[in-house]
């Protein structure tokens, strides 16, 4: 089984923590964890983009001069893609650019990501993460302490004082279980979170 240091939120080691290896000590499979990315951003594009094809622009119905003898080159419309105000060659249309991943690839994809993370010490496990309070500057301390500038926060429920005490520090985000996905894992350079979270996320992904 992986074994990970226990950090206090003053940076302190204060323990150990084995992880379960159906979750955190798996076979990276990069080819599902690419298509899981790849499916998110697919999945995120609102595909509304739109040009008009020289069908659809106005004017051009007749052919602006005879085909021989004047010296230009020949033309059959002024709405010709060469032309100024001409239609647009293999023009966008609106489309849906999602596909499916099924269930399967999903949570060894997300198994995968994070194998990658505790392979390469990015994952920093917390005894506990808790504010008394919405305070940016001490949930910006608690990075400094464990030397952290990109992370991932993942919390085992929603607890509005660290989301709201997160969401002014650019380089950090914060989510919760249901929420976790491959590409959030592998954007942000670091994953921190509680020992509650992990037991959470070995109870949902076991």
């Amino acid at each position: 089984m992986a074994n990970v240091s226990v950090y206090n939120m003053k940076g302190a080691e204060v323990g150990s923590l084995e992880l379960n290896d159906a979750i955190f000590g798996v076979e990276i499979n990069e080819h599902l964890v690419h298509m899981a990315v790849v499916q998110q951003l697919a999945n995120n594009r609102q595909g509304t983009q739109k040009a008009k094809t020289r069908s659809e622009v106005s004017g051009g119905g007749r052919k602006p001069w005879k085909q021989k003898g004047t010296g230009h080159a020949r033309q059959g419309s002024i709405r010709a893609p060469q032309w100024t105000g001409g239609g647009v060659v293999f023009a966008p249309t609106p489309r849906d650019y999602s596909f499916k991943l099924n269930k399967k690839e999903k949570r060894a994809a997300l198994k995968s990501a994070l194998t990658a993370k505790v392979n390469d010490s990015k994952f920093i496990v917390l005894d506990e993460l808790k504010l008394d309070e919405i305070k940016t500057k001490k949930f910006q301390e608690v990075l400094n302490n464990l030397k952290v500038e990109g992370a991932l926060v993942v919390l085992a429920d929603n607890d509005q004082n660290l989301v709201l005490s997160a969401q002014n520090i650019p380089a950090v985000k914060t989510t919760q279980i249901n929420t976790l996905n491959v590409y959030d894992v592998m954007k942000y350079k670091t994953v921190v979170l509680a020992k509650d979270a992990v037991a959470k996320i070995e109870e949902v992904y076991a």
